[in-house]
């Protein structure tokens, strides 16, 4: 199994990013697909997260700004990222699991990472 994230880069504060996630190896269409993120110093946290029809579930911190979606031909989940705050650059991980418990606390599967930075 691969996870293999891109649109990570440089933003300023208030401005907007969307990462994608493709994955390969397997059929994903009935797993849970999502974020975590860990910031310079601080642990890794959920970001957000999607099961195969769609229903979406966020942390507290980007309720509202973020949004999560899938295309389950491409096995593929993006996170659009808006009105960017400082406190958001982190290395962003998509992440796979079998359900909503997995994939915001413990996943099954890690990609590599792709760091965004929020310039203010």
């Amino acid at each position: 199994v691969q996870l293999q994230a891109s649109g990570g880069g440089l933003v300023q504060a208030g401005g907007s990013l969307r990462l994608s996630c493709a994955a390969s190896g397997r059929t994903f269409s009935f797993y849970h697909m999502g974020w975590f993120r860990q910031a310079p110093g601080k642990a890794r946290e959920f970001v957000a997260g999607t099961d195969w029809s769609g229903a979406t579930y966020y942390a507290d911190s980007v309720k509202d700004r973020f949004t999560i979606s899938r295309d389950n031909a491409k096995n593929t989940v993006f996170l659009q990222m808006n009105s960017l705050k400082a406190e958001d650059t982190a290395v962003y991980y998509c992440t796979l699991g079998p359900s909503k418990v997995a994939v915001t606390t413990r996943p099954l599967y890690w990609g590599q990472g792709t760091l965004v930075t929020v310039s203010s």
